[in-house]
This record gives C-alpha cells, structure tokens and sequence, in this order.
C-alpha cells in the first residue's frame, strides 16, 4: 500500500474534488470523524465545511492547514468497505490525527480502488500536530498494516520490476483519460524516438494515436497535439484529448525536444547491430509476413506496418522493447525499407538478406540462445500492428515489465495536486 500526504489551504478545494467524485457516482462517503452529521445522512461541501471551521478560525500560523491523503492498496488486493474504515481510523491515529475532524472518501473510478482523506493538521487550539519525519513513519504504518490486513507488500513489488503489468488501453472499460495517461506520460521516459511517426507507431502498440493541429494564438502560429483511443480496429473511439491534459511531456514542444535528444542516442546505439541481424534472421527463415512477425514478437521486437487503402506497404517500424528504442525500417538500411517488404508481401519478391558475422550458418534455435532473447519473459499484452495493419486480431504477448500499471494511476488526483500547488506558488508570490 502506498500512502501520498499532500498539504494546502484551500479546504473547499479538497471536499469539493472528492464530493465530486460521489456525485458522479465514482465515490462515496465512507467514513467520518468528529463530522457534523445532517438528518437525511447527505453531504455537502458547505456543510462540511463548518466541522473544520473551529480548527482553522483558532490557527496560530500554520501556511498549510488542509490534509488531503491517499491511501492506495495494490490493485490486486480486494478491501472490502470495512477493511477501509479500519485502515484508514488506524492510518491516522498512527499519524497524530485520530482525534482530528476527518472524512473517508472511497474512489472507485479507475481500477485501483483506494481512499481518500481529508482533515485538518492543527488541533482545537491552532497548534500544529508535528510532522516530523512524516514519510519515514507513514511508510513504516503502511508496512504495518499491509502485515495486518494481509496486502501486497509495495516495498516486495518494487523490487521486483517485472511483476508489474502494462496493458494497451481498452476503451470499453471506460476512464478513457486515466488510461491514456498511464501510457503517455510514461513512453517518452523509456523510449527513444526520433521523430513523429516512430511515436504514432509506439503509441498504436497501446490503441492510442497521436494527431499534430495547427492555428493562432494572439496572432502567432501555434502547434499542438491531440490524443485519440483507438478501437480493435484501429479506428478512433474517443474524442480528442489536448496533450496538455496529460502534461508537459505530451506536448509538441517538449517531443520535438525528445526527437533531438533520442537522435543522438540512436546514433551509437549499440543494440542496432542486434537488431538489424534478428531482423535479418527472421527475414531468412520465415515463410511469409504472419511467420516474420512471429518470430521477431519471440525476441521482443514489435512490427508496426502502414499501408494505403490499396494495401501497399508505405512504411515500416520496429520497436525494440529490450533496447527501448523505436526505429524506421529506412533508418536499419535500404534492405529493411518498406519497398522491400512490400515487394515480397504482396508481389512474392522476397530478397535475400546478407547475414553479418557467422550467424548465417546457425538454425533459430541456436540463434535464439545466443541472442539471449529467450520466450516467455513478457508481460503486457498488445496488438500487432493495431493502428496501421488490422488484418490480424489476435493479441500476442510481448516484452512486458517495463512501465507501472497502466490503470493504476488516478490522474484526475495528479491534476488536482498540481493546481494545488500552482495556487500555493501564486498566493506566495
């Protein structure tokens, strides 16, 4: 479990964003603490706001009074709505606030159900309870209630990396932005891309597209981008998303910055060479396009294919999840560019490939053993060529582990924190 402790001034700010969460029926008020209570058993922002009002009207000099804490649970551990009350009555008392006024808040809008706290850090005569080594003891109550309640140790998950699973988006499910997000925010820290369409190409592998927008702002040319969720079919099944949404790193600026800085990596990449033999050893054995992008989903390396309405191939994409480098087939050589795969998928003009070194004379099996590229070491589950080429549907796993959970971020919280923190800045200034 993993406890997050953000602090602030704004009180309504804090009960609204969650009474909003149980308006929109994502949420629900699950327990309360020194809360004046109303006849019918609802809640306003309003009227729960008066509960704290003695607390902050007797603050002597506390800048940031307002508690607003998460406690998340992994999210394969099932609480049920009691366990919760008693987590969280346990969590704060361990942390000073057990007699402080406090509300309980259950969201259940994305698939990592967790809570929300929200209280008041000085007591009824405005001292300010001590934080001291906050995080250290906060973790250390986590680990203690994990052992009692029998959850998924954060600490053991972290360690181990590839416990982690990363899926593409599904846009049945709905929370279409939370999952955008966990994808979005994260590609630019694990993969090199030079330019836009390696991006789309990575991005498809997730069923989300990226599309550049022009116009004008204050009479000046402005460049953006816009995020769809595609479908199994590799059609848009969202509305657009600004990039802003998903933040900085998103943004057309801050990936044309990436685009830069991965061309220079690229450069002295030392997988290409790896790259380009298995690529060069599947073009060898395999009997058509289906067997080829088989053989090089073993070695986790995805195909990412463009083709017009006639079904020629236009372009060519590998994305290499070992070396976390995304790369053109023209970028590899003039033997691994679209033309050449066109030629032998829809004309049977299958050229043959000049092998390096002394792999030639080896079988698949030996290949494999010595490219250490060994099956079964994947962990999330994608679509082959998903936006660009739909003629197959099957989902085929491929190398996994690499990112956090993709629907275990709230992002609507990261939000809400970030605007907290920009009013805290403004109010300094």
């Amino acid at each position: 479990m993993i406890a997050k402790i953000g602090r602030g001034c704004n009180l309504y700010g804090a009960l609204a964003y969650n009474q909003l969460k149980v308006e929109k029926e994502n949420g629900q008020v699950l327990y309360t603490n020194k809360i004046i209570e109303t006849p019918d058993g609802s809640y306003a922002v309003s009227q729960l706001v008066r509960s704290f009002e003695p607390y902050l009207l007797a603050n002597r000099k506390t800048e940031k009074p307002i508690l607003h804490i998460s406690l998340n649970p992994d999210p394969k551990d099932k609480v049920s709505d009691e366990q919760f009350e008693e987590l969280s009555q346990k969590y704060m008392h361990e942390m000073g606030y057990g007699n402080q006024p406090f509300l309980v808040f259950k969201h259940t809008d994305i698939d990592r159900t967790h809570i929300h706290i929200v209280s008041v850090c000085v007591d009824e005569e405005g001292r300010k309870i001590s934080d001291k080594f906050e995080k250290r003891r906060s973790m250390d109550v986590c680990r203690e209630l994990e052992k009692e309640f029998c959850l998924i140790s954060a600490v053991e998950k972290k360690q181990n990396p590839q416990s982690q699973i990363f899926k593409p988006v599904d846009y049945k499910t709905g929370d279409i932005k939370s999952q955008m997000a966990s994808v979005i925010r994260h590609l630019p820290k694990y993969y090199k891309f030079e330019g836009f369409g390696t991006y789309n190409a990575l991005l498809s592998l997730f069923n989300i597209t990226a599309e550049e927008v022009k116009g004008e702002y204050n009479g000046m040319p402005r460049k953006g981008l816009v995020y769809f969720a595609l479908n199994d079919k590799g059609e848009k099944a969202s509305n657009p998303f600004k990039a802003s949404l998903f933040g900085k790193q998103a943004g057309y600026v801050q990936l044309q910055q990436h685009y830069g800085k991965s061309k220079e990596l690229l450069k002295n990449e030392l997988s290409k060479v790896l790259l380009k033999t298995t690529i060069e050893m599947s073009l060898q054995t395999a009997s058509g396009e289906k067997e080829f992008k088989k053989r090089l989903l073993e070695r986790g390396i995805n195909t990412v294919v463009r083709r017009n309405s006639e079904g020629r191939v236009y372009g060519i994409t590998f994305v290499d999840h070992s070396s976390k480098s995304v790369w053109n087939g023209s970028q590899l050589g003039k033997n691994f560019s679209a033309n050449v795969f066109n030629g032998w998928w829809n004309n049977g003009n299958k050229i043959e490939q000049p092998v390096q070194g002394n792999l030639a004379s080896k079988n698949d099996a030996t290949i494999n053993e010595e490219l250490k590229q060994p099956n079964n070491l994947f962990g999330f589950l994608v679509k082959e060529d998903l936006s660009y080429s739909h003629e197959e549907n099957s989902l085929i796993e491929v190398f996994g582990g690499l990112l956090p959970s993709a629907k275990g971020d709230d992002y609507d919280e990261g939000l809400f924190d970030n605007q907290m923190k920009k009013k805290a800045r403004r109010k300094k200034r």
